[in-house]
This record gives structure tokens, C-alpha cells and sequence, in this order.
């Protein structure tokens, strides 16, 4: 049923595998696609992974630094694959406790790890547990209670039901059962009044001073079925707490500005409002007393600094509903949020805390690391040497921009024009924009200011950059397949394909931009959006990914490639547009837009955009 299960160390270093029978591919390229993509990527608030035909469950034990992974084919449902995994970990620790305390990855070779019986008699165990019960039957009415029943037996009961519910509407009580009156003795009964030791005459007497007592007394008010309303509170002077209620404890020239009898309240109100700064004999007075425990408070609050505790869930729930929270306030989407703070707690749990550190500060540094784990691209992003390299091709660069409306497509694809021509790059500009109303006329006006910037003159008398435009209301994807090949025939070095603003959810737009990237094949497809977004930053990509997929013509279709964050001078510290785009597509943010002019583009410092996200 499994078709692997590894033990390695997050070094790398596999301290033991197992390979299930008639499983001939290797397991390495399961597992370096899980470590690239989840454990490098800070992408472990779940535990499961699927690459290819097979899904992969795993488990990090922090304090041993050590990674428990169990792939099988992901049309079966293992139920038990998850108490199996946390039943190998236990054991495995249990068992290898000695060798794993040694630090260093040459210990971890020497040693040899023989767990092969322990994890054949798990899984036989988990196997055996899960499986299914034969399956039940219905029962025939012979083998149902009420077979056995009789007609009198039925008629009997529903009549008693019957009888029980009539009475029950009647008398909500029960009646209580008559009390049989029993004949007792005079003496008796002076023994159940209390008037054990009286004579007859004592006890006539003694029961005419209570008449008597009972019918003197005042009698008691009724209360009448309907009260009178009472007549509403007036309104009383507020009596202040430092003022008297008569004029004479008012005078307060009796004895030098002190009322006579108040002199020690006096006192004591001005102690209490002016009091001397909290002092150390104050500390001692306020703390509770115990005794034997005066060391044992010094004692215990250094053992919470110094590193002897392992992290728990419940150590780390405060602190990260804080972080949470903290990171929607700075524009993280909510659905992220919760997914990173998942991602530090599986991180973290665990692992033996550092000496003298809190809990907050351990999972404020795990959770900065990991927002620069993922700021940081997986893959190389380089326009100017893939440039080069098409250059050596004889062919040019070919970049599409897309993105919804208004987020500054056309004003930064004139910006990375600027950028190229500076690098020395030949540019044209290919006006796919066909819906918008002077769509066409403002790539124009950024062509001739930047060609005004670089005259023909000085390359040659070639202007280094043209627009390639065919008006409105043409298909988008065919004017994008000419503006190539006239690339191809006049040399240019890049082409930079502007598209029609779009929402998300407008499909036949979507459609068309599917058509277009999937006929034109381009270098690089960048998803411009602005950094002012919060949770739609992940329904735009989501979507604009999910529309490329579904109407590509290949088996590997062209998703979004990297994204250029507009608008990033107008958001102050709240720069978690960033790394929700970040996280969702896994793609680097290849520019980033500061201003209104050329020069106003700048790459990404992750360090800096993550300073900012954790500042106060």
C-alpha cells in the first residue's frame, strides 16, 4: 500500500528509508520536489503534498531537526497514514534518542540506524486497525423486539400511554397517595409535637399563649392580586464623598484649615494621592507570601529564560493570534496570515527554546525568517541576460503584461522600456489594448517621450523604440503574433506586449488573454497588480492562473511568471500586498513601481519590505 517512507535530517543526511514492493522508481524526486516547494518555501501549515500520481504526508520533529515523509499513490484513501507517521516518530525518537543528541552530521553517518522491525510491526498494527468491519445487514421483522411483542401486550401499553397522558394534562403533579391514618396514643402524640414531659394541662395551656399570641399580633398586609403603581423616585442630591452633608463640616478654620474628629481621614486621603514612587521594599510588601517559596519564584521565572523548555501549541496560541493580526492590519490577505502563523507553529513545535529568550521573541524571528524564505525567489529571474541570450537566437525577448484595470500596466511597461533602452536594448511596443479608449494613444505618447530621451541620432539614426498598434476593436492575440514577427524581421531586440485591463471575473476577457499567451508563447508573462490590495490580491491571481490553465492547448500551460508591484510609494509600511501575491503564485515580485516617472522602478529588497511588515 506504501510506496515509500523516509527518515532524513533537514541537512539532507537520509538516516533511513524503506521501499514498498514492486515500487521500482526512486524516491528522491518525490521528496526534492516536497523540500523545494513546501519546506524551503515556509509552505508547512499543511501536511500533505502531491506531486505527480503520488501524495506525500510528512512530519517535522524540530527537536531532533528530523523529517518523517510516507508517499503513496493519491488514488488511495489511507485513513490511518496520520497516526501511522506520528506512531514512527515516537518510536524512532524513542529508540534512537542517544545517537540523534549527538550534534554533527559526520555522527549522524557513523552511526546505523536498524529500524526495519519496528516499522514492519507499526504498520501491521495501523493496517490491521484500519480495516474495515464486514459489513451489517438490515434484520428481518423476525428478528426485531417488536416481532416479539403481542397484540394484547401492544393494546395494553398504548392505553397506559394513553392513560399516563391524560393525566399528565390534567395534573401536571402526580397526586400524592392518601396517608393512612393510624390511631395513636395521647402520649405519643405529645412525643411527635415536642412536648415530651408536659402534662395535658401544661399542653392546653401552653397552646392558648400561642392562640393568644398569634390573633394579637398586627396582621400581616395582603397583597393585592393587582399592586398599585408606585410612584416614580424623585430625583436626590448627590452627595459628594470629600463633602459633608452639613454646613458645620464644611468650616474647616477650627483648627488650621483640619476639621475637628477628621484629622487622621484627612491624612490618610493625602497619603493616598501623594505616594512615593514604587520602590523595592514596596516589591517585597505586594508579593504574596508562601512558605519555601521565595527562591522557587526566582527560580521558576529563569527557568521560563534560560533553554530548558520545548515549544508547544499552547505556548505558541497567544503569540501568534497577535502575529495574525498584526500582519491583516499590514494589508496580509487573511487566508495567508493564518497560513504562515500554521507554518511557524508546525516549525517550532517542539524545539528546545534558546537561552534566555521568550516565547514571543522565538516565534517573532521564526516567522521574519520565513517571510524572507518566501520574498526570495525559487528561480532565477534575469531579463537582461535572457535578453542576451535570445540575442544569440536571433530572435527577440518577448514579455506580456496583464493584470486588472487601473493598476498601471501601460505607465510601467513604458517604464521597463526606459530601463532596457538604457541597457542598451532596442524595444518595441505592441499595442494589444484594443478595448480601452485611448489605450493606443498613450503607448504612443510614451513612445515619442522616450525616444526624445534617446535621439535616433545616438543609435545610429534607429529610434530604439516603435509601436506596433492596429487600432481597436481587433483580436488581441493575432496583433501580438504580428508585432513578433515584425520584431523578428527588424531585429528588436524585446518585445513588450500591452493587454486590455480585466476583473478577475469577466470570463470571456480571461478567455481572450488565455488565447493570446497560449498562441504567442511569450518569455516572460508578469502579472502587474498594486500594492494597495489585501484579500483580492489572492482572488486575482488565483483566478488569472486557474483561466491560463484551463484554456491552455498543452499539457504544462504557461502560468503567471513573475509579478511587478505598482503603486508602492503610496502604502507606508503596509507592504503585505507583497507577500500575499508572493505566497499564492510562488513567483518573485520581479519590479517594483515608486513614482511617476522612468526612473522610479526599483527592484524588491525582501529584508527591507520585511522590516517594515514587522515594525510596530
Amino acid at each position: 500500500m506504501l510506496d515509500f517512507f523516509t527518515i532524513f535530517s533537514k541537512g539532507g543526511i537520509v538516516l533511513w528509508c524503506f521501499q514498498g514492493a514492486g515500487v521500482k522508481e526512486s524516491f528522491t524526486g518525490p521528496v526534492n520536489a516536497l523540500i523545494r516547494s513546501v519546506i524551503l518555501q515556509e509552505r508547512s501549515g499543511s501536511n500533505s503534498f502531491t506531486h505527480e500520481r503520488q501524495s506525500l504526508k510528512y512530519k517535522l520533529d524540530n527537536e531532533f531537526e528530523l523529517i518523517f515523509v510516507v508517499g503513496f499513490q493519491n488514488i488511495l484513501t489511507l485513513t490511518y497514514v496520520d497516526k501511522f507517521i506520528d506512531d514512527v516518530q515516537l518510536r524512532f525518537r524513542d529508540r534512537y534518542k542517544n545517537e540523534l543528541e549527538q550534534k554533527g552530521a559526520l555522527k549522524l553517518l557513523n552511526n546505523s540506524f536498524e529500524f526495519g522491525d519496528d516499522f514492519q510491526r507499526i504498520l501491521r498494527e495501523a493496517e490491521d486497525n484500519s480495516k474495515t468491519r464486514s459489513p451489517t445487514y438490515m434484520r428481518g421483522f423476525q428478528e426485531s423486539e417488536k416481532s416479539k411483542k403481542t397484540v394484547k401486550s401492544m393494546i395494553e401499553t398504548k392505553g397506559g400511554d394513553k392513560g399516563k397522558e391524560q393525566g399528565g394534562k390534567k395534573n401536571k403533579t402526580p397526586a400524592p397517595e392518601p396517608a393512612k391514618v393510624e390511631k395513636t396514643s395521647p402520649s405519643a402524640k405529645t412525643v411527635q409535637n415536642g412536648n415530651q414531659g408536659l402534662t395535658q394541662e401544661e399542653i392546653i395551656q401552653k397552646k392558648r399563649e400561642e392562640f393568644i399570641r398569634k390573633h394579637t399580633a398586627a396582621p400581616a398586609e395582603k397583597h393585592s392580586k393587582s399592586p398599585k403603581p408606585q410612584k416614580p423616585r424623585e430625583k436626590t442630591k448627590r452627595v459628594w464623598g470629600n463633602a459633608g452633608t452639613n454646613t458645620k463640616d464644611l468650616d474647616y478654620s477650627a483648627k488650621n484649615g483640619s476639621s475637628p474628629g477628621n484629622e487622621d481621614k484627612d491624612l490618610d486621603a493625602q497619603n493616598d494621592l501623594v505616594r512615593p514612587p514604587f520602590t523595592s521594599t514596596d516589591a517585597v510588601a505586594y508579593l504574596p507570601s508562601k512558605k519555601g517559596g521565595g527562591f522557587g519564584g526566582m527560580f521558576g521565572m529563569l527557568k521560563g529564560l534560560v533553554g530548558s523548555k520545548s515549544l508547544s501549541q499552547e505556548d505558541m496560541e497567544p503569540v501568534l493570534e497577535k502575529m495574525k493580526e498584526h500582519l491583516i492590519a499590514k494589508n496580509v490577505a487573511a487566508d495567508i496570515a493564518s497560513q504562515l502563523c500554521d507554518s511557524v507553529a508546525k516549525k517550532l513545535e517542539g524545539k528546545v527554546m534558546g537561552t534566555f529568550t521568550t516565547v514571543a521573541s522565538t516565534v517573532k524571528q521564526a516567522l521574519q525568517d520565513s517571510l524572507v524564505q518566501i520574498l526570495q525567489p525559487k528561480r532565477r529571474v534575469d531579463i537582461l541576460r535572457d535578453v542576451m541570450e535570445a540575442q544569440s537566437q536571433r530572435r527577440p525577448f518577448v514579455i506580456t503584461f496583464c493584470g486588472v484595470n487601473g493598476v498601471g500596466k501601460s505607465t510601467n511597461l513604458a517604464k521597463i522600456s526606459y530601463w532596457l533602452i538604457e541597457n542598451g536594448f532596442t524595444v518595441l511596443i505592441a499595442a494589444c489594448d484594443t478595448f480601452r479608449a485611448g489605450a493606443v494613444e498613450q503607448l504612443r505618447t510614451h513612445q515619442r517621450r522616450l525616444n526624445a530621451l534617446h535621439p535616433p541620432e545616438k543609435h545610429g539614426g534607429q529610434p530604439v523604440v516603435q509601436l506596433y498598434e492596429k487600432g481597436y476593436g481587433k483580436d488581441a492575440a493575432g496583433i501580438a503574433m504580428e508585432a513578433i514577427a515584425y520584431a523578428r524581421n527588424q531585429a528588436f531586440d524585446v518585445v513588450l506586449v500591452d493587454t486590455a485591463g480585466r476583473m478577475q471575473d469577466n470570463a470571456p476577457l480571461m478567455t481572450a488573454l488565455a488565447k493570446l499567451i497560449a498562441v504567442n508563447m511569450p518569455d516572460l508573462v508578469l502579472f502587474v497588480g498594486e500594492a494597495l490590495v489585501g484579500n483580492e490580491a489572492v482572488d486575482q491571481l488565483v483566478k488569472f492562473n486557474q483561466a491560463l490553465a484551463d484554456h491552455s492547448m498543452s499539457d504544462k500551460p504557461r502560468l503567471i511568471d513573475g509579478i511587478v508591484l505598482t503603486k508602492f510609494d503610496t502604502i507606508d509600511d503596509k507592504v503585505g500586498a507583497a507577500i500575499s501575491m508572493t505566497y499564492i503564485t510562488g513567483q518573485p515580485i520581479v519590479f517594483v513601481g515608486t513614482g511617476q516617472t522612468y526612473n522610479d522602478l526599483r527592484s524588491l529588497n525582501a529584508r527591507a519590505v520585511v522590516s517594515a511588515l514587522m515594525k510596530a
